[in-house]
């Protein structure tokens, strides 16, 4: 235990963000840099080192929180470093990005703030950057296999840095321009510049994996053709297809996926363009969905100028407080202000929107919408209580529902769905298909980062055995793994 009387001693700190009038104006990340760093070996000490450490099974990951807790509250960085990597391939992904249901599981969470786990995450991954102390692990031998990851988001990615340092020949398929998925172009800059992820796949490369970006395995490149020339095929194609609004209207110039309109934006960052295609400049946006890809997206309507952002969510607004049936150490469904609502807008709880309406040219210019409440277990709508607000860009990000069969991937290799629509696998996260495996949200469906990076480790492992006969690569999780969270 750090310091026996840290949780008593030191009240919880986070990370301090940059004021909102000047971050609003650029795409840097929202916290003040090198905020962390002075604060965060007393924030370590906070953590009890508790006899049954509840955040290990809050985590996906299974991440050894008060060992790493205990070097940076000693100052040690190098272990803290070592300790982090040894359970996650990139916690500065999950240190920016992860919901943190290891805080939901914190033991000290019980009746105090609990450990500020992911500042701690970060402050570790961030201090072994600026060390040199993130260095490439190629294998000392290869084994002669070959394996193809289709997907470069966390899944894939994990999944191919396992397999590399394994001594297998890895190539990692993008259909994108670049790698990195969602992490590229769904996650906006303000919440992780694209350093992290260039950095990490340069020493990938120093590692021996290959990548092939621009290739559409079932379009550009047949599955058989795939399959002949790997000994493994991993599919990480992620759960992009998104969920749709059938209403009146929807056709409509101006109405948008949250994945049509968020990447355009990173374009932009990444130079392609000087303007986005697609932008908020001086309209009034409406925002439908109230998760994180909704707040992405408002949080990107502010940096474009928008001259009004309304995010639609059609469940009530979550309590401040835990439900008696989301009891500790479970991950509650709270009601959260992200650093995007900090930033302005208006957020509408107990809402669904009836229809659209457009001007004489066809955009959209207004969206009608009517308030909600459950009876009897049943969304219905409150007579008397429709309305419109303004609407001259719409982005729908209302989640996904599974993974691409457009290209004909799926069919190509012969894959079964479960009943969720997900690509079906065992407990080695293998397909019908020999020698096909699965990991993240093509098998899982829409997820957390920090799962997608759990089965990526996973699912390396039962390729490895699938090559050798055994393997000694760690697993977190099986496929029907739920931890302490949802």
């Amino acid at each position: 235990m750090a310091d026996p009387k840290g949780f008593l001693t030191t009240g919880r700190e986070v990370a301090e963000t940059r004021p909102v009038e000047e971050r609003v104006k650029d795409w840097n990340e929202v916290y003040v840099p090198d905020s962390l760093l002075p604060i965060i070996s007393k924030q370590a000490g906070r953590c009890m080192d508790c006899g049954i450490p509840f955040c290990h099974n809050g985590c996906p990951l299974g991440n050894l929180i008060p060992e790493w807790n205990d070097y940076a509250y000693r100052e040690d960085w190098a272990a803290a470093s070592e300790r982090l990597h040894a359970t996650n391939n990139f916690p500065e992904f999950t240190g920016r990005l992860c919901p943190a249901p290891c805080e939901s599981a914190c033991v000290l969470g019980i009746n105090q703030p609990a450990v500020t786990i992911k500042n701690v995450e970060v402050s570790i991954i961030d201090k072994a950057w600026d060390t040199g102390d993130v260095t490439p692990q190629p294998p000392e031998r290869l084994s002669g296999k070959t394996v193809a990851v289709i997907g470069s988001g966390p899944a894939g990615l994990a999944a191919a840095q396992q397999l590399t340092r394994a001594g297998h020949t890895v190539v990692v398929y993008e259909r994108g321009d670049r790698i990195g998925g969602l992490l590229r172009y769904g996650i906006p800059e303000f919440k992780m510049e694209k350093v992290h992820i260039n950095r990490r796949i340069e020493q990938m490369r120093a590692e021996g994996t290959k990548f092939r970006t621009e290739v559409e395995i079932g379009r550009d490149m047949p599955a058989d053709a795939l399959r002949r020339r790997y000994d493994a095929v991993v599919v990480a194609a992620g759960a992009t297809v998104s969920r749709d609004l059938p209403v009146p209207g929807r056709e409509l110039n101006g109405i948008h996926f949250a994945m049509e309109y968020l990447p355009l934006a990173n374009k932009v960052q990444e130079g392609d363009f000087v303007a986005p295609p697609i932008t908020a400049e001086g309209k009034h946006v409406v925002v439908i969905g109230g998760g994180d890809t909704g707040a992405d997206c408002v949080g990107t309507a502010h940096r474009q100028g928008a001259a009004s952002v309304t995010q639609l969510e059609i469940m009530p607004r979550p309590g401040e407080e835990r439900n008696a049936n989301q009891p500790w150490p479970t991950f509650p469904m709270l009601y959260k202000v992200t650093s995007a609502h900090e930033e302005g807008g208006e957020r509408v709880y107990s809402v669904s929107t009836t229809h659209f309406e457009g001007d004489e040219d066809g955009n959209v210019q207004a969206l009608h919408l009517v308030e909600v409440a459950f009876e009897d277990g049943k969304l219905v709508q409150k007579p008397g209580t429709e309305r419109k607000i303004p609407a001259q860009l719409v982005t729908l990000a209302m989640g996904f529902t599974g993974i691409d069969r457009s290209n004909g991937m799926v069919e190509q290799f012969g894959l079964d769905l479960d009943e969720r629509g997900n690509v079906a696998r065992d407990a080695d996260f293998a397909t019908n298909v020999d020698g096909v495996f699965v990991a993240g949200d093509a098998g899982r469906g829409q997820s957390l980062i920090v799962w997608a990076i759990a089965e990526g480790r996973s699912a390396a492992r039962g390729v490895d055995r699938y090559l050798t006969g055994a393997s000694a690569l760690p697993a977190p999780i099986r496929p029907t793994d739920r931890a302490l969270t949802v």
